[in-house]
């Protein structure tokens, strides 16, 4: 495991001439596991939404390979392709010189239709609906690029066409209008603030917990949870225990004229990168993502610093050659805690993948298993080949004879150890091939070979 050195430097005048405090950053396995399990999700369902939206319902290989890059496809796109047999058929359609073609397999159009039912269902959109007016309201602009909703399409759960086909049936919550940005094709606005939306998962949780007497700008503890190995000092946790009990300010409320250096201003960055990390699917995110959305609402730094002074509410992966941001409290023990249709649908795709390794494995261990009989076999029948040819009489193993007694052991000798490199057989089948007596030492020379069978056979004549 590599370990990365950081630094988290006090902020608060009390600890400001104190030394810097070093940790090492540790791995979270369960954490790590959840990124790196959707790691051909995402391509896969991108190269399936390629295909579903061509009119044959079908797509050349080489549109694949020329679209490699934005369809984030880790490998060359025909093994990535024939990985996951169940999910794409590769066929030649009619012609001379056509590239082979890639469309769906029934098993995988069954799950794509569940799926579109789960974004045509009315209890999914509103609270997508609801997910996006957080986002817009959260935002002190209170409006986002298209091209911003793009990166997050992923993350937020949202549909292909969700511009045609989502915006609309929610007037009161926002719309798409013309964006004054240069290279931008639009943006969605809020169209009307909502009091009973602006209220963040940690006050849900202080509300219920305190019986409803929460009053607003309390002190609010965020929920840490560390890696196993992870080491907090005695001057870390002091800065800790007086960072949460600074006053809990809204991610709703616009506190950017705060000092960027202050405590208070890291808490309500964190309060705010928090609520944004609730609103996605599943809780997690890459990072450059989220600074991209951090940079577009003018807290990239703030973002960056929080990520950098609290593993213990935000864990940054390493997996898949990028950085994931995940949330710690929306995990436990690896496992999303909190799920919707989506989510499943999810699942659904990936137990089809893992079920069709599975099946691939099975094939592969049986194949080995036939071979390994067949050089067992093979190597049976010459040992009993071995013992008819010991029958010879004694008078018969005189002169030239013993010359190809020589040449039929060495070419037996030479078959079973190509046999034994190419079958992969076991060192205990290869000490079969010595003989009936499965001896482990070394076979006898030929000559005492054929001296014990003259004297056998002599011994039958008198």
């Amino acid at each position: 495991m590599k370990s990365i050195s950081r630094t988290i430097s006090s902020r608060r005048q009390t600890l400001a001439d104190t030394a810097e405090d070093v940790y090492k950053f540790v791995r979270d396995r369960g954490l790590d596991h959840a990124v790196e399990r959707e790691k051909n999700l995402r391509p896969l369902l991108s190269i399936k939404d390629l295909i579903r939206s061509e009119p044959a319902k079908s797509v050349p290989i080489s549109v694949i390979t020329t679209q490699k890059d934005s369809l984030r496809v880790p490998l060359r796109p025909i093994e990535f392709i024939r990985s996951f047999p169940s999910v794409f058929q590769e066929f030649l359609p009619g012609g001379i010189g056509i590239h082979p073609h890639i469309n769906l397999t029934p098993e995988v159009l069954n799950l794509d239709a569940d799926k579109q039912l789960v974004y045509g269902s009315e209890s999914y959109k509103q609270g997508l609906a609801d997910r996006l007016l957080k986002l817009l309201m959260i935002n002190r602009i209170n409006k986002i690029p298209l091209e911003i909703l793009d990166l997050l399409k992923w993350d937020l759960g949202l549909p292909q066409d969700y511009v045609e086909s989502m915006v609309p049936e929610f007037p009161d919550y926002f719309r798409v209008i013309k964006s004054k940005l240069s290279r931008c094709r639009g943006e969605l606005e809020l169209v009307c603030w909502s009091n009973d939306h602006a209220v963040s998962v940690l006050e849900k949780k202080a509300k219920t917990l305190g019986k409803g007497e929460y009053l607003k700008g309390s002190a609010i503890a965020f929920p840490m949870k560390f890696s196993n190995g992870f080491v907090v000092d005695k001057k870390m946790k002091k800065w800790i225990d007086e960072w949460q009990k600074l006053p809990y300010i809204s991610p709703y409320e616009n506190a950017l004229h705060l000092s960027a250096t202050s405590d208070e201003s890291d808490k309500w960055a964190a309060a705010v990168l928090h609520e944004i990390m609730n609103l996605f699917v599943s809780k997690k995110a890459e990072k450059d993502v989220i600074l991209h959305l951090g940079e577009f609402m003018g807290m990239r730094s703030r973002f960056k610093r929080v990520l950098h002074n609290h593993p213990g509410v935000f864990y940054l992966s390493s997996k898949l050659r990028t950085h994931t941001v995940v949330l710690r409290d929306g995990y436990k023990r690896g496992m999303l805690i909190e799920g919707n249709e989506l989510v499943t649908s999810r699942n659904s795709y990936m137990k089809l993948m893992s079920t069709v390794k599975k099946e691939n494995k099975k094939a592969v261990s049986s194949s080995k298993r036939e071979d390994k009989g067949k050089v067992e076999g093979e190597v049976c029948d010459t040992d009993a080949k071995a013992e008819e040819d010991d029958d010879v009489s004694g008078s018969e193993v005189e002169g030239d004879e013993r010359v190809d007694d020589d040449e039929d052991d060495d070419e037996v000798d030479q078959n079973q150890s190509l046999r034994r490199g190419r079958g992969n057989s076991s060192p205990r089948a290869g000490r079969r091939s010595f003989g009936n007596s499965g001896s482990k030492d070394k076979p006898r020379s030929r000559g005492n070979k054929i001296k014990l069978t003259t004297e056998k056979k002599r011994s039958r004549v008198y």
